[in-house]
């Protein structure tokens, strides 16, 4: 019977060892300036493709200032790859541009006012 006491009390020790070396990322909260993001679309398209993204927890888009608010883990990604995920999407980035490729597949309402795009009143 001891010894089975002994060995719960050893694997016990080991777990806790164990759980307590394993670093947790931080949850770091990041705005980013998206001015590109002109309707409920851009928003919708860019959050969907945000919550595929390794590590980001959350995101939100306010297209109407600009900003792009994004919860993510720094030990699973962090910001240049949160914002090359949305250049990935067809939108500018701060500092990083859109893809040309995913831009050209962005709906007209979508696009820069000066490709011919901008909001739409229908939506």
């Amino acid at each position: 019977m001891r010894i089975v006491k002994l060995v719960m009390v050893l694997l016990f020790a080991g777990i806790g060892i164990t759980m307590g070396q394993t670093k947790k990322g931080t949850l770091v909260t990041a705005k980013i300036n998206t001015p590109t993001v002109q309707c409920e679309q851009c928003k919708n398209r860019i959050e969907r493709y945000l919550s595929r993204e390794e590590g980001v927890q959350s995101s939100k888009v306010d297209f109407k200032k600009g900003i792009t608010t994004v919860k993510f883990f720094s030990d699973r990604t962090n910001i240049e790859n949160v914002k090359t995920a949305i250049a990935n999407a067809g939108y500018d980035a701060d500092n990083v541009t859109a893809s040309e490729e995913a831009y050209a597949k962005l709906p007209t309402c979508c696009k820069k006012p000066e490709d011919g795009g901008g909001e739409n009143k229908k939506h």
